[in-house]
């Protein structure tokens, strides 16, 4: 037996405290799925729950619709076509279908106004349903107040005075008023006076992000160029309790105002630069008085040894310092020295190495006519009887 539909109500509302806005029926799937699931959804606060049937008491999973980047109609709002949407969040990507249209922009309207707490501008819907959608909104702001918006930074001095201006400057001493998530390029000025701004200092950039005249929203102003010349233009950042909501065609959320100026910087390819005041600069140049534990005196010299080392001579002719040619002379080589001693040596060195060759070619001499003459006893000896008491007459003579 079927439990009531009563009964499962209360079964859910028992799982968490967030009250229902919407649910219905729809198909879910992650991008890179090919098939679309059938699911029983429940839109509880910023959250939406799935079961896998309206009979279900206990929700299959969830999706933190905080964490929403951005949500867009693959398809144009038709009567009677499926309506498909792709839900960006920060760590994946899901599609919704419902075959009912009609259903489908209901689904939209619920979806962004419990994000945004804003209700969304052209939604198809009838009076009796926007009345609903109000008071889900009012539900919702009450449970949940929208986030304080971070402090401005300190309005600059060359500005005129805050009194004329509809926001005034914060003051110096409040904590956080530089906050490090605060772009450079954030000013505390009115639409006129941002415009203002960039017309008269074209150099120092194209983009100013201010307060807007509506409450916890801003505003960006910018001067883009054109070829008829330049044109301003004013966007809207609402910010909500998930982050900024940049107010487009389509809109844009995003987490801080520092990812704001990032994504125009990136939808206009970086043609446009921050705008940041140039700084003053000194033209003086003051010095301060010495310490008086300083002597301001000229410090007494140092005197430095001299060298104990005769200074090697340099030769200033370049040419001195090449080695000096050699002569070559028979088989020995003579170094070019003209010095008187170098000189006499080498006369003596010439006169003992002719003695030694003197020496040596007698001794060859000698050597050779003692083998003539042995050669020739020798045969003489062979065909003489009496050879032998020659040889030793000749052997006692020598």
């Amino acid at each position: 037996m079927s439990v009531p539909t009563r009964v499962v109500h209360k079964r859910r509302a028992t799982v968490t405290e967030l009250p229902l806005y919407y649910s219905g029926h729809l198909l879910k799937k992650l991008t890179k799925e090919k098939d679309f699931k059938k699911y029983y959804g429940e839109l509880r606060g910023a959250t939406l729950f799935l079961y896998k049937d309206d009979t279900q008491d206990t929700y299959t999973e969830k999706l933190d619709l905080e964490k929403l980047t951005s949500m867009k109609l693959d398809s144009p709002y038709k009567r009677k076509a499926p309506t498909i949407f792709t839900l960006t969040l920060h760590t994946e990507e899901v599609q919704l279908k419902m075959d009912n249209s009609d259903t489908g922009e209901e689904w939209r309207g619920y979806i962004l106004t419990v994000v945004k707490k804003k209700i969304p501008s052209e939604l198809q819907l009838l009076p009796g349903q926007m009345l609903l959608l109000q008071e889900a909104l009012d539900q919702e702001r009450k449970r949940k107040p929208p986030m304080a918006p971070p402090p401005l930074p300190p309005r600059p001095s060359f500005l005129p005075s805050p009194s004329a201006s509809l926001f005034r400057p914060l003051p110096t001493d409040k904590p956080g008023h530089n906050s490090p998530d605060t772009p450079a390029c954030f000013y505390s000025v009115t639409r006129q006076e941002a415009e203002q701004m960039l017309e008269a200092n074209p150099e120092n950039g194209g983009i100013i992000l201010r307060p807007s005249t509506l409450a916890n929203n801003y505003a960006l102003t910018l001067r883009q160029l054109t070829p008829s010349g330049p044109v301003m233009k004013n966007y809207r950042v609402a910010c909500t309790n998930s982050g900024f909501v940049i107010e487009l065609d389509t809109a844009v959320m995003v987490s801080s105002l520092n990812e704001v100026l990032k994504y125009f910087l990136e939808k206009t390819e970086y043609r446009l630069r921050p705008y940041v005041a140039s700084q003053p600069y000194d033209t003086r140049i003051d010095v301060s008085p010495a310490p008086k534990c300083v002597s301001i005196t000229s410090p007494t010299p140092k005197t430095v040894p001299k060298a104990q080392v005769a200074p090697m001579l340099r030769s200033e002719n370049k040419a001195e310092l090449l080695l000096p040619p050699t002569k070559e002379e028979a088989e020995y080589v003579i170094p070019n020295d003209h010095s008187p001693d170098h000189n006499l040596r080498i006369v003596q060195l010439d006169g003992e190495l002719r003695d030694v060759l003197k020496f040596r070619r007698e001794n060859i001499y000698t050597a050779s006519d003692n083998e003539e003459v042995t050669t020739y006893e020798n045969q003489t000896i062979g065909k003489s009887p009496s050879g032998t008491a020659q040889w030793a007459t000749w052997s006692a003579a020598v």
